[in-house]
């Protein structure tokens, strides 16, 4: 058995903020009816909550994210991912659920420095600079689907497909490169 990799092997750029794949991560897609007892019951045997609308939440290294009004993201660790996916499935065989690893299909990517949002504003018609903590935003980074919230104190958190890892990282880049900054 090969040993995964991620997307770009952790490639960074520096700029005027830090640009960098995130590394292997583990991801769970949890298509479900949020408002189940069921779900709110699994999730919470693992520490989690359902989060609200457009809410991502964090807990003991582990955030769980709203995609949409039935679909649910978990990061995780990427080694944790393909038990707690079973753990899940089996907690929701009984309701109408699909619990999915994902953490292959996606790359995930940081964005750090005090001007991280203009990196974002130059990508997405998304209004960052509005984006409060524990929001997440699905939107695109130019043509691409992506999603991304704040990750902490000067850092934005974005997730978009393995397969367009590379674009992604072009994008980043070229967007933080010194002297490109907005104000």
């Amino acid at each position: 058995m090969s040993e995964a990799v991620s997307a770009l092997s952790g490639q960074t750029h520096e700029g005027f903020v830090t640009v960098s794949e995130a590394g292997l991560v583990g991801m769970i897609s949890i298509r479900s009816d949020l408002e189940a007892k069921g779900l709110a019951k699994a999730l919470k045997a693992e520490g989690l909550p359902v989060p609200g609308a457009r809410r991502i939440e964090t807990v003991d290294g582990r955030s769980i994210a709203w995609m949409s009004p039935d679909e649910l993201l978990l990061i995780c660790a990427h080694d944790e991912a393909p038990a707690l996916t079973a753990r899940l499935a089996e907690a929701l065989a009984a309701d109408h659920a699909l619990v999915v690893n994902v953490s292959d299909a996606r790359a995930m990517f940081t964005i750090r420095g005090d001007k991280a949002d203009q990196v974002v504003m130059k990508l997405s018609p998304a209004d960052i600079a509005t984006l409060p903590e524990g929001e997440i935003r699905r939107s695109r980074t130019a043509q691409v689907a992506a999603a991304f919230w704040r990750s902490g104190e000067s850092e934005i958190s974005l997730i978009s497909f393995r397969s367009v890892a590379g674009y992604v990282m072009g994008l980043l880049e070229v967007s933080a490169r010194e002297g490109s900054d907005l104000f």
